[in-house]
């Protein structure tokens, strides 16, 4: 989605791709939500933004919205879409949304060059918790056909009262234990089919891979299933993606009619990053295919991403320039190991989630680990760049058990396309390349447990 602090999408934190003008935390719940409008709080947000009032936006949000995304940074945000989306040509009709003691304000959002989504969540007291933009979503994905070669079903990752819930994609008719897969998303909420703008990843890769014999579990991150388990803002990148991923490997393992022996983990993005560290704090993955996989510290990435989408259009305007060199500087601040609000980091998340992950070396995690890996890279990549699979040439290149497969016309989410990768491409509907799938397929299907 349209975002100057991309998901890298790691999707809102960065590398994914959901665009994310703030993250949203669950609000302190207030008695007098009946007495609240929340449409025309969010109606209300929204013409403010249109007319540039941003101080009367922020005065708006609550204590800790106001502290993620002070009316500089909103400025430096908003004002961009346009120049992403195109001219902003009108709203639709919005939908509510509840959420235990909140109201989420759905407005869709009509640019000439993409269809958005403004997510307004709305408290009790009528204060504004949380806004994300976003690409509207793709309709419903249909059912499989009846002659498909595979069945799904509702699959639950993790204990009762907090479990998500997920999709395990099954082969039909296998007369022996099959290999399974547990796919792991990119950064930022993100729901089990990885959706992004009119596109689902994790749905085409899971599909395929169940219809050439593999089982394929796919759930809701808990960032978009219970943004509430996060309200205390004392959490880091184990609590928000390892520790799931590493229910999901156990829970699968146990499923009757896959070879609990050969479960291997496919994550893309921040999901590939952390892959490693999901095996080694499993014990039981056979292998590791990593996507779009950073080789380097997010915060490295995060800047670089912000002024390559920025410089797309020819130059970096005044309020822009201004963003990149907060960022800058909040970068740098956490690094230093100084105290910091939470309105001086990136999206608002806590200092130790950011001090957490940049401490991650993912090279050094992968090269600690002994199964096999597939790492796998589209050449039109703008999130994760050739710096990054250049560096995991170097540093993997003499494993025996470590594949590389790069891929000159696919984006960030495996999907082809043409030129220079840009944002408003993951609003054009298409699917994750039919050869890379059949790659991740055979390598699964070869590797052999014991080795």
């Amino acid at each position: 989605m349209p975002r100057r602090l991309l998901h890298a999408a790691l999707g809102s934190v960065l590398l994914a791709s959901t665009a994310m003008v703030a993250p949203v935390q669950a609000a302190p719940p207030a008695p007098a939500a009946a007495q609240v409008d929340p449409v025309a709080i969010a109606i209300t947000l929204l013409d403010r933004l249109d007319a540039g009032e941003y101080e009367a936006v922020e005065a708006g949000f609550t204590a800790q919205m106001a502290e993620a995304v002070p009316a500089a940074q909103l400025r430096a945000i908003w004002e961009s879409l346009p120049r992403q989306a195109g001219a902003a040509t009108g709203r639709g009709t919005p939908r509510v949304v509840a959420q235990e003691d909140m109201r989420i304000v759905l407005v869709p959002l009509h640019h000439q060059k993409a269809e958005l989504v403004a997510q307004v969540v709305v408290d009790g007291d009528g204060r504004v918790a949380g806004l994300m933009i976003k690409p509207a979503p793709p309709a419903p994905a249909e059912a499989p056909a009846p002659d498909a070669p595979f069945e799904e079903r509702g699959f639950s990752v993790g204990d009762a009262g907090r479990a998500l819930s997920g999709t395990l994609a099954m082969p039909k008719h296998a007369s022996t234990p099959v290999p399974g897969v547990v796919l792991v998303h990119g950064s930022g909420p993100q729901d089990r089919n990885e959706t992004v703008g009119a596109n689902r990843p994790f749905l085409d890769i899971a599909r395929a891979l169940a219809a050439r014999g593999i089982a394929v579990l796919r759930y809701d991150k808990r960032t978009q299933a219970r943004p509430q388990d996060f309200a205390g803002g004392d959490y880091d990148v184990d609590d928000e993606t390892t520790d799931d991923a590493v229910a999901a490997v156990a829970a699968l393992r146990e499923v009757d009619g896959v070879d609990r022996d050969r479960v291997f983990v496919l994550g893309h993005s921040q999901g590939g990053m952390l892959a490693p560290r999901i095996a080694e704090a499993s014990g039981d993955v056979a292998g590791l295919v990593m996507l779009a996989a950073p080789a380097r510290p997010l915060l490295d990435l995060l800047p670089e991403q912000n002024r390559y989408l920025f410089a797309a259009d020819g130059e970096i305007v005044p309020a822009e320039q201004q963003f990149l060199d907060s960022l800058d500087a909040s970068i740098a601040r956490i690094r230093s190991g100084a105290p910091m609000d939470a309105r001086d980091t990136p999206l608002g998340l806590p200092v130790a989630y950011w001090r957490g992950l940049d401490a991650i070396d993912p090279v050094a995690d992968a090269l600690a680990i002994d199964i096999p890996i597939l790492l796998l890279q589209g050449g039109r990549d703008f999130q994760v760049i050739d710096a990054d699979w250049q560096r995991w040439r170097r540093a993997l290149a003499d494993r025996p058990d470590t594949s590389f497969k790069h891929y000159p016309a696919l984006n960030h989410l495996g999907i082809a396309g043409q030129g220079a990768g840009t944002l408003a491409e993951y609003d054009q509907p298409g699917h994750v390349d039919a050869g890379l799938i059949d790659d991740v397929a055979e390598w699964i299907l070869s590797t052999d447990a014991t080795e």
